[in-house]
């Protein structure tokens, strides 16, 4: 069986520099905010080239803190409408729903699955206060078009860049191309802890101050909470995996973009349609998402013939269960993708004879 993602094989490579680094973390002492966390931070700041990370717990709290963070500010108010892409994993839109802000779902650019600016412009209200672009599957949002419109109507633009470490645009990374970002660290990502994690990257130096305390009790120092906080912080162990793991990340994404050329150059079906690629930096191929009509005798295809695959993601968000308010929506651009995308494996330990294998009963379908 080709596994979609071989985790244990993957992390394999790093073993003996990750069994080093748990020993000297298990006998530092010191196991929440140390110097391992300082560092990472610095770290990433360094490689988004930005002047702010701020280590969180994982993912979604990172996009909470964000929005709790310009709510503190003033930036923000409680009910202000934040305009999402209604085809995102459901952390995106719950970030928004849980600092009590309300999501606006907008269709995306069906050829990119990301957010259409045409459709931002369409769905901004008095209320509309701020954008949430989502680099969905490793492939950048139009961040032109979207600043553009956002400095026009004057809104502030967050980045969730879960999927998209080191995509890089006009010599500018993911997490570097607004007001804030938000990554997430879960260990399938392109760059993965061992456990839960996520960061916060930022130049605004008001906001990183804010979420710095919010992600710990909203103290500002020890025993003085300023803020009503949460606990959201990155471990120090996580921490320092992830300090091992950024050394490879642009080795492993040139590694997938690899792959995704010699699949988009050697795949052909007229039963699947491949995901765009303009052949730039700004696609990481966290995942190689293609779209059939008959998703479920496709997965059976493959499966019987042992090579695995994941659906990212089977039901639209707003036909969940959790967003009933939402469901009476028409976006069929979005129901569309949701009922017809398979993720194919693609990741950097694939060998050349798992590719070929690959193509070869993708053709044959």
């Amino acid at each position: 069986m080709i596994k979609f993602l071989d985790l244990q094989k993957y992390n394999a490579q790093f073993e003996d520099e990750l069994n080093k680094e748990f020993h000297d973390f298990l006998k530092s002492g010191h196991y929440i905010l140390g110097e391992n966390v300082k560092t990472f931070e610095a770290n990433f700041a360094n490689y988004c080239n930005v002047k702010h990370c701020i280590g969180t717990g994982n993912g979604l709290d990172a996009l909470i803190l964000i929005f709790r963070g310009y709510i503190e500010l003033g930036k923000l108010e409680l009910g202000d409408e934040v305009i999402v892409p209604a085809n995102t994993y459901i952390a995106s839109i719950l970030s928004i729903i849980h600092a009590g802000l309300k999501p606006v779902f907008v269709e995306p650019i069906a050829e990119t699955y990301n957010i259409s600016p045409s459709e931002i412009e369409k769905a901004i209200t008095i209320k509309t206060k701020a954008i949430l672009c989502v680099h969905l599957y490793g492939q950048l949002s139009d961040m032109e078009a979207i600043n553009t419109i956002a400095v026009a109507n004057d809104l502030l633009v967050i980045e969730d860049a879960a999927q998209a470490h080191g995509a890089t645009i006009a010599d500018k990374k993911a997490g570097n191309l607004c007001d804030a970002a938000a990554f997430s660290f879960y260990p399938s990502k392109n760059l993965g802890a061992l456990g839960d994690a996520g960061c916060i990257t930022t130049n605004d130096a008001d906001l990183a101050d804010m979420v710095n305390k919010l992600r710990n009790y909203g103290t500002s120092s020890k025993y003085v909470n300023d803020h009503i906080g949460i606990n959201s912080r990155l471990d120090e162990i996580q921490a320092q995996f992830l300090n091992t793991k950024l050394k490879y990340l642009d080795r492993d994404n040139a590694k997938r973009i690899e792959i995704a050329k010699y699949y988009l150059e050697h795949m052909s079906n007229p039963k699947m349609k491949l995901p765009y690629f303009s052949g730039e930096k700004n696609h990481v191929f966290h995942q190689f998402v293609v779209r059939v009509e008959d998703r479920d005798d496709f997965v059976s295809y493959l499966n019987n013939n042992n090579v695995q695959t994941l659906i990212h993601y089977p039901i639209a968000p707003h036909h969940q269960k959790a967003f009933l308010e939402y469901k009476k929506l028409q976006l069929p651009i979005t129901e569309n993708i949701h009922k017809t995308v398979v993720s194919l494996p693609l990741n950097p330990i694939l060998t050349p004879q798992e590719i070929n294998i690959i193509v070869e009963l993708i053709n044959s379908y």
